[in-house]
């Protein structure tokens, strides 16, 4: 019923429908709310806590799936390049415990989160959850005194933390029918401040750019190979499973983008798309008629977790990464070093 009402409303949402339209009225009483709240913080009454190092935020004001996580790793790696000793904080989906919670190669997926454990994994630094993200950086820096740089892997309505650079990420869906939450898909108006746009689309048109506003960075997802689920260092290139019997699954927030990608690899699939952060404790594979099954790395990461799918031998990874200018790091970089000392 929830998978349902979710796609109904992701529908609506692309266009001023019925429902968009009678949903309206809610919105504007969202909107109001929202612009209240920012203007609490920024009016000093509701208070935002500056941490001993910079803070970098990458989120989105379109609900759903955009790019953050490749986004976020492309960034650590970046900073990481340019001399500095990046960590990241997230808010871990699914983490019952507020209290903060270093991601080890060892936790467990319904603890820290998917995402968190694909981001420690990739870009090689700490990452920590927690509900509130100050209480997170704060107890990163703890256990890792030299980091001297913090990336808030979503978190750009968490106003309690003070930020110095805010990137703001769309993909090609736009702002969809440009009006927020409930009749659209926005959480914040399009004209929101922000430091840097982003866009994670093959292709930047006028009309895509002027709806996200600002000048805008494009993003793009590439992944040529698949690794195999049991074992990464065996791999082979997508151009191989031409012919062959594929089943695409995603259970991330736009897994049509994942099956675009793996079209424009050439590659025909039968698609699975599933819940965002599905938990696969249901093996939607065990049934399934395919040579072999492609997931995401976010997917990944918990089908390591289940011994039945870890061990089916048809189950591949197919890694994606960050494609981007690399002008926007440096400039991330210099935002970061000429910010006072706290």
């Amino acid at each position: 019923m929830a998978s349902s009402l979710e796609s109904t409303l992701t529908r609506a949402w692309l266009r001023r429908g019925p429902l968009a339209v009678a949903l309206w009225p809610l919105s504007l009483l969202f909107r109001l709310l929202t612009a209240l709240r920012v203007a609490l913080y920024r009016a000093g009454v509701l208070k935002a806590e500056r941490l001993p190092v910079p803070v970098v935020v990458v989120g989105n004001i379109f609900i759903g799936g955009t790019g953050k996580t490749p986004l976020t790793i492309w960034l650590a790696q970046q900073l990481h390049a340019a001399g500095m000793t990046p960590g990241v904080i997230s808010r871990g989906h699914g983490g019952a415990e507020d209290a903060p919670r270093e991601v080890l190669p060892t936790s467990r997926a319904q603890d820290v989160g998917d995402e968190p454990l694909l981001i420690a994994a990739r870009a090689g630094c700490p990452v920590v959850v927690g509900r509130k993200r100050v209480a997170a950086g704060r107890h990163l820096l703890a256990l890792h005194p030299d980091v001297d740089v913090l990336v808030t892997d979503d978190g750009l309505q968490h106003y309690a933390l003070a930020r110095d650079v805010e990137i703001i990420l769309f993909d090609g869906r736009g702002t969809g029918n440009g009006w927020t939450l409930p009749a659209g898909p926005l959480r914040e108006a399009p004209s929101r401040r922000r430091d840097v746009t982003v866009v994670n689309a093959p292709e930047i048109t006028p009309a895509l750019a002027a709806a996200v506003g600002g000048t805008p960075w494009q993003m793009r997802l590439a992944g040529d190979h698949a690794e195999r689920l049991m074992d990464a260092n065996e791999r082979m290139p997508l151009s191989a499973l031409h012919g062959k019997r594929v089943l695409a699954a995603a259970g991330i927030g736009n897994p049509g983008r994942f099956f675009a990608l793996l079209r424009a690899a050439g590659l025909d699939v039968a698609e699975l798309p599933l819940p965002d952060h599905h938990d696969f404790l249901d093996d939607p594979f065990r049934a399934v008629d395919a040579d072999v099954i492609l997931v995401t790395e976010k997917d990944a990461v918990k089908c390591r977790q289940l011994e039945t799918i870890n061990n089916d031998p048809r189950v591949w990874v197919v890694p994606v990464g960050a494609q981007i200018d690399a002008a926007l790091a440096a400039q991330i970089v210099e935002k970061c070093r000429g910010r006072p000392t706290a």
